[in-house]
């Protein structure tokens, strides 16, 4: 267990944003805090279920006052607090906390710790007197304008008030952890119990403006004790009857935070970050947190009904989860977690981006709901709960203080993700091919960020294959299982659908020597493909690149020898019209060349800006108007073609028309390329070729 001051916390109370919002004395306290110390453990929790027990005589009426049921029978004493607490306290009270719901969260761990710490003494069979239930019940009066927190757990006694209640920063739970330690009593104590600050309780003051504690200790023969404080420097102590084991807290609220006297807002604040406390939680003598901690249970135990109603609850939807994990670790770091993946992605019907879908907690209190820190970016469409007792928290308990662990637990929970995601592939490859279509764009995100985890991400993907019917997807590792030895790369076509890939002039070649070739429709595929280099030390290669041309000339060669050459132009002939062309084509070419690849059309281009590349360049010009200009290309022909070897013969007649037929052969190869724009512009030329041609 870890024990922090409030000097971190002060330090940055006094920078100059901070200082602006605090009076003045509150400033010189954060500044001199270097000698002070801050109550009473201020949270907690436990790892494990107390058998549930009736309520009975716990019934606590809202209209009774303390004074009618806990009279203050003793004479009243004042005591001044330690550590500048007039001071300290304003900076607890009204700067610690980002919002002054959490009050609730700290007074319920509070409590939770009281009882966990009465269950440890039974349990060790120490000299404790207590029978009542263990349970934590929360009245609210609005007439009285009252909160009270009752626990039936250990309480204190009058040297234990005055030592964990004055003084700030006085952790019971940190104490009591250690003693137990020390004895060696239990090793499970310190995963029980969160408190460790000591400030918790004087988050009350943000919506009180007057605090009452009545409490008696389960030691035999303790007295009963009312502790009172405004929270202005001082409080009063005195014996008080008919107090119960356990301690209660009443909160006078404040004028504006009358919000807080609502049953509804109050029950969902503990839902929201006390759900699963290990105790029994009413409010008026409703129970609230109804929904079982499911992680701190064995797997086995866990229903398929049971995962998924706690699913729906974490994820506030109503579909159920296609995938589940319960995954627990002890070292190098204490991990309880249970991780779903939902059956629908809701970025697909147009709502906005899904937020990170894990909560992160310690101990079962909320530490912080949609954790961003916890997994990377691409992961948030996981939903669940991941629990750690090593979490580095500040000092309010609400923000992840960076470093080591944290950047730990992300790297462990993300590979047992992935690890997770792959055992389901490999059990039910067609349940997984459903899961890729809702999700595998955030598995294609994660190949482009997640360098780290990029190989092994990118044993996620999926996609359509020349060598399977339409719709059935294949993982690279079974389009590199079922590759020839002579095949040395991958090869893919980014293409908008199946069937424009399969009458594209570049997969043309490799349908003739019966290459598989895998189609990717998704504008993000071309970008995870150039991220992803290479996968299994084969490179990835798109049929439309120099690279793949290269590949394929020694096949083209041969299939072109074996057949007849007598339709084809010669040599001298294919430099004259390459370079014709390259002059009647203009700027729009960079180079124009007899293509050593094997296919049935006149031309196509290479060594070309792609449609995913033009696409992002759009987007980077903004609102413009303007068409984008295409990028000088290389043109490659085919020699045998009719329309090649009768365009050699007609620029010698008609030139006029020769140079429109070469511009239109350029504009039908980009168009087959995909990065014509704006195809209406040829139109014109085009008719003028009909026309010449009917006539």
């Amino acid at each position: 267990m870890r024990q922090l001051s409030l000097r971190s916390a002060c330090t940055r109370l006094t920078s100059t944003a901070a200082q602006s919002r605090l009076p003045q004395c509150a400033r010189s306290a954060a500044v001199r805090l270097s000698s002070a110390s801050l109550p009473y453990s201020s949270t907690s929790q436990h790892s494990k279920l107390v058998v549930p027990l009736s309520r009975s005589a716990r019934s606590y009426s809202t209209e009774a006052s303390a004074a009618d049921k806990e009279p203050v029978v003793g004479q009243s004493e004042t005591h001044e607090f330690k550590a500048e607490t007039k001071k300290l306290l304003h900076i607890v009270a009204h700067s610690l906390y980002s919002q002054r719901e959490v009050f609730v969260r700290e007074l319920i761990s509070n409590a939770s710790d009281a009882l966990e710490k009465l269950r440890q003494l039974q349990t060790t069979s120490a000299d404790v007197s207590s029978d009542m239930p263990l349970e934590i019940d929360i009245a609210v009066n609005q007439e009285q304008k009252t909160i009270s927190f009752r626990d039936s757990g250990i309480g204190m006694t009058e040297e234990e008030l005055k030592e964990n209640l004055g003084t700030i920063a006085r952790s019971g739970s940190k104490a009591f952890i250690e003693k137990m330690q020390a004895n060696a009593e239990t090793k499970d104590t310190a995963s029980s119990i969160v408190g460790q600050f000591g400030v918790g309780f004087y988050s009350a003051f943000m919506v009180g403006d007057k605090i009452k504690v009545y409490t008696r200790s389960a030691k035999p023969g303790s007295e009963g004790y009312c502790w009172e404080s405004d929270g202005l420097g001082s409080y009063t102590l005195a014996k008080a009857e008919n107090v119960p084991v356990g301690t209660r807290i009443e909160i006078s609220v404040k004028d504006d935070a009358k919000e807080f006297l609502n049953e509804e807002k109050l029950s969902e604040i503990i839902k929201k970050y006390s759900n699963f406390v290990g105790f029994p939680i009413s409010v008026n003598g409703t129970k609230v947190n109804t929904v079982e901690a499911l992680w701190t249970k064995d797997k086995s135990a866990i229903a398929a009904e049971d995962h998924k109603n706690f699913y729906r609850f974490i994820s506030h939807t109503f579909d159920d989860p296609m995938y589940h994990l319960v995954y627990k670790a002890d070292g190098p770091l204490s991990i309880r977690s249970i991780l779903y993946a939902p059956s629908k992605n809701p970025e697909t019907l147009g709502f906005e981006r899904t937020k990170p879908g894990v909560n992160l907690y310690s101990r079962k209190v909320l530490i912080m709901p949609n954790a961003e820190k916890l997994l990377p970016e691409w992961l948030r469409f996981i939903k669940g709960v991941v629990d750690s007792e090593d979490l580095p928290l500040n000092l309010s308990r609400e923000l992840l203080q960076n470093g080591p662990i944290i950047m730990r637990l992300k790297s462990i929970m993300t590979s047992r993700i992935i690890k997770w995601l792959q055992d389901e592939a490999r059990s039910d490859a067609s349940k997984y091919a459903d899961f890729f279509r809702e999700f595998g764009v955030y598995v294609k995100e994660g190949v482009c960020q997640d360098v780290e985890n990029q190989k092994d991400i990118a044993k996620l993907l999926r996609f359509e294959t020349s060598g399977k019917e339409a719709k059935q997807l294949v993982s690279l590792d079974e389009y590199v299982e079922a590759m020839p030895e002579s095949q040395e790369h991958i090869y893919y076509f980014c293409t908008p659908n199946r069937k424009v890939g399969v009458d594209s002039p570049y997969y043309e070649p490799f349908k003739e020597h019966n290459i598989e070739v895998l189609f990717l429709h998704h504008p993000l595929d071309e970008f995870v493909m150039g991220r992803l280099s290479e996968y299994n030390g084969k490179r990835l290669v798109s049929v439309d690149s120099e690279e793949a041309g290269k590949a394929l000339n020694k096949l083209s060669k041969a299939s072109q020898d074996s057949a007849s050459d007598s339709a084809a132009l010669t040599k001298e002939q294919t430099d004259e019209l390459t370079a014709w062309l390259r002059e009647s084509m203009g700027t729009q070419v960079r180079d124009v060349r007899v293509s050593e690849r094997y296919m049935t059309y006149p031309a196509i281009v290479v060594d070309f800006d792609s449609p995913a590349v033009r696409r992002m360049m759009k987007m980077m010009a903004g609102n413009s108007q303007e068409p984008m200009p295409l990028s000088p290309c290389t043109v490659e022909i085919n020699p045998r073609d009719p329309v090649i070897t009768g365009l050699y013969t007609l620029k010698s007649k008609n030139e006029e028309l020769a140079r429109k037929i070469a511009l239109q052969l350029l504009d039908n190869a980009l168009i087959a390329a995909g990065v014509m724009d704006n195809p209406q512009t040829m139109l014109k030329r085009l008719n003028d070729i009909l026309a010449a041609t009917v006539n």
